[in-house]
This record gives structure tokens, C-alpha cells and sequence, in this order.
């Protein structure tokens, strides 16, 4: 098979997020969230579990824990006791408190805008901190979960699977302002039409120019 070159990727990577922008003009963050330090404790919460469980669950912690402050005062078995279903609970919630401590003591108790800030929190991973920064704060950040890399995939943006390799190829073919977006638009559109199990391609509008239909 003929190597694909960038100029082809940047033109298909244009292409599909043409095409998606016009599929799902509604394509948001699904983690209810008020300010980034709650989308923070969102998306450390919403590893392993789904964005319906994280919000039931964050609608009462957000209630009690408003500030870094609150995290660390309040009892960490109550902490723990609250997120319990999301699943890892003792593990998230270290990596919760953990974040706060290093929010209050490095940062002036206020979420970081940087990628490197951000990354340095304990449980914060390059996922997180481009959903906080692309969400919470609106600079530029592309998350590369399960969906984005099955599509990307599919699509012949890209033969990796890992998830950092992944997002420095699509930050490559992409403009910068694109990048938020055109990572939530594959996450619905994945969730909507090109699911995993069972990909409706027959609705699907990239399947002229996927590599990989059905």
C-alpha cells in the first residue's frame, strides 16, 4: 500500500471534521460541570466509567466539596464514600485529593492553565489536562480516548494506538483552533453511529472515506 503523505492526511483530517461539524452540530462535553475545578474532579472520575454515572454522582459531591480547600478538610472517607460507584473510588479519590493539595500549595488554590501544570498533578494525564484546558478554560487541547482512536483508526489518520502518539499526529494535521472540537465531534459520532460493536455504516457519513467500513 502506497505511503499516504502529510498534505493527503491534513486534507482528509479537513474533511472529516467538515463532515462531522455538519453530523453533530450539538457535540459538547458530556461531564456537567460549572468551572474547571470541577470538570478537573469530572474527568479524574470519569476514567473507567461512564459520563451518565460521573454527572449522578458529581450532582451531590459538587454540593459538599465547592473548593481545593473542601477536598482536603473534609473527610477522606466521605470523599470516597461519594464516588464509590464510579469504580478505582480509593484510587481516584487519592488522586483527587492529591490534585487539591498541589492546586492549593503550588498554584494559589487555582486549577492550572498549562499542559505542564496540569500533567504534573497527581492522576492527571495528558486526557484530563487537554479536556480541562479545551473545555474549562478554552485553550486549544485534543483528548484522545477509546473513540478517537478507534475512528482515527478506521479512518487512516493514523496506525497507532497510543493515545499520546495519537494526539501529536492529529495537533500535526489539524489547525490549533480545531483541536477541541474536532475530538468531542468523533467522540459522538462514535457513540452515536460508528459504535464499536455494531458501526452503522449504511448513516455513517465518512464511509465513502473510511478504510476500514463494517
Amino acid at each position: 500500500m502506497a505511503k499516504v503523505s502529510k498534505a493527503e492526511l491534513k486534507k482528509k483530517a479537513s474533511l472529516v471534521n467538515r463532515r462531522l461539524t455538519k453530523e453533530h452540530p450539538d457535540a459538547h462535553c458530556a461531564l456537567d460541570f460549572e468551572n474547571p475545578l470541577q470538570l478537573l474532579v469530572a474527568t479524574i472520575l470519569s476514567a473507567q466509567c461512564t459520563d451518565e454515572r460521573v454527572n449522578k454522582v458529581t450532582k451531590e459531591l459538587f454540593k459538599e466539596f465547592k473548593t481545593p480547600e473542601d477536598y482536603l478538610n473534609k473527610p477522606h472517607k466521605k470523599l470516597e464514600e461519594m464516588v464509590n460507584s464510579t469504580g478505582f473510588f480509593r484510587m481516584k479519590a487519592k488522586n483527587i485529593r492529591g490534585a487539591m493539595r498541589a492546586i492549593v500549595e503550588q498554584h494559589d488554590s487555582e486549577v492550572p492553565k498549562t499542559m505542564e501544570e496540569l500533567h504534573a498533578l497527581p492522576g492527571v494525564g495528558r486526557k484530563t489536562a487537554n479536556v480541562v484546558l479545551g473545555n474549562g478554560f478554552g485553550i486549544p487541547g485534543l483528548p484522545v480516548d477509546t473513540h478517537v482512536t478507534r475512528l482515527c483508526n478506521k479512518l487512516g489518520l493514523t496506525k497507532d494506538k497510543d493515545a499520546v502518539k495519537i494526539e501529536y499526529q492529529l495537533n500535526d494535521l489539524l489547525r490549533k483552533e480545531h483541536w477541541t472540537m474536532f475530538s468531542l465531534r468523533l467522540i459522538f459520532h462514535g457513540r452515536r453511529v460508528c459504535k464499536a460493536r455494531k458501526p452503522d455504516c449504511e448513516n455513517c457519513c465518512l464511509s465513502d472515506i473510511c478504510s476500514f467500513p463494517g
